[in-house]
């Protein structure tokens, strides 16, 4: 056994007895951009409550839910592709069943926390109807300003897969090649004509706003598809087409550059967040950049498939608990800074160290016994 070989199997025993499922995070390049996705998220959530870097850098933060949609919708949409490719027809009940033990019990205790902390400890007053977070509707109609805003995105996550595995069933049943092709690029063409459309509203009202823009392009689901599509057709393509997957694997060594091109542009048009330019086609340029990066990530052509970084596994196997909690981590130390006058890079060390600790609280209390559970049941069966 080689080096390296050795090096991911210490990286698998180490994170097998973090996350008990046998197969998640094995694959050290999907845990690094697992890792950076929630990094980027945390960053880009902590400058908006003062908590702020050199040259004001954590304001690109936000390319990382889309990141986070694009493994999902891959992950997500290969373990259904793969069954039927292998000529196995996937049981509905029970890929929602593991998908309700995977997300509800972690959230469920945060939204729990959200309706019972006093209005002053969370990081707004205001805070959407408990029932939108029930139904997973809370991103409709959604504004910024309100805690737990970022559930948004777990909320677009549920209303997708709540109607993927119809779609690929139904496709799958009677495959017709060409349609399969163009469905995604049928979404992603409509993605772009409908904000174009709500960009060209907003911008030819007497006022134009960014609560406007946020309430009817940047929250909702339709309208925030891109990456999750992509991440669907990339499974997709390596389920029923490897020879194409094999081919695009094979352009992993130079794919990166127009991919973080791709973002960089997006970036730079998002400047101007309000413009039909940006609305249109900035998240679809994100979508194709963070697809390239899936694509060098799990490519044997490159190091990142075979070489793990310190520390990614674990981060990767505590992101979604992270994910949830780390707003209420923040403004707790923000609260604290301020009472105190703790200086800000002390300040920023101490708010770092806070999600990390909270992410890994919730992840081992709530989210890990579930997981056990899902694994356990999927044994019996």
């Amino acid at each position: 056994m080689g080096l390296t070989a050795r090096k991911i199997d210490k990286v698998d025993n180490a994170a097998a007895a973090v996350d008990p499922r046998p197969a998640a995070h094995r694959r050290p390049g999907l845990d690094l951009l697992r890792a950076l996705a929630i990094l980027l998220v945390v960053l880009y959530h902590a400058g908006l409550f003062g908590f702020e870097l050199p040259f004001d850098v954590q304001r690109f933060g936000w390319v990382g839910v889309d990141l986070f949609f694009v493994l999902s919708g891959y992950l997500i949409a290969g373990q259904l592709c793969a069954r039927i490719a292998r000529g196995d027809r996937p049981n509905l009940t029970v890929f929602y069943h593991r998908r309700a033990l995977r997300i509800l019990p972690a959230y469920l205790v945060i939204v729990a926390i959200y309706f019972l902390l006093p209005a002053t400890w969370r990081e707004y007053p205001t805070i959407p109807p408990l029932w939108k977070f029930l139904s997973f509707t809370q991103n409709l109609g959604l504004r910024g300003g309100t805690s737990f805003s970022h559930a948004w995105s777990l909320c677009i996550e549920a209303q997708f897969y709540l109607l993927l595995p119809f779609v690929i069933l139904a496709l799958a049943r009677k495959p017709r090649p060409l349609l399969i092709m163009l469905i995604p690029g049928m979404v992603l063409a409509g993605e772009v004509l409908i904000r174009a459309t709500l960009a060209h509203v907003n911008a030819s009202s007497p006022t134009p706003t960014f609560g406007w823009w946020q309430q009817w392009i940047y929250y909702p689901t339709y309208a925030r598809l891109d990456s999750l599509t992509l991440g669907v057709s990339l499974a997709a393509m390596e389920s029923f087409r490897p020879t194409w997957w094999a081919a695009l694997l094979k352009t992993a060594r130079w794919i990166w550059l127009p991919g973080l091109s791709a973002i960089v542009i997006a970036l730079v048009l998002a400047k101007n967040g309000l413009s039909g330019m940006s609305s249109a086609v900035g998240f679809l340029l994100v979508a194709a950049g963070m697809g390239a990066f899936l694509i060098c990530a799990v490519s044997p052509r490159l190091p990142f498939s075979r070489i793990a970084i310190p520390g990614a596994a674990f981060l990767a196997t505590i992101a979604y608990s992270v994910y949830l909690s780390h707003k209420l981590a923040i403004h707790a130390v923000e609260l604290l800074a301020a009472n105190y006058s703790v200086p800000p890079i002390p300040a920023y060390g101490v708010m770092l160290l806070s999600i990390l600790l909270a992410g890994a609280a919730l992840f081992f209390a709530i989210e890990r016994p579930y997981l056990q559970m899902r694994e356990e049941k999927k044994r019996r069966d």
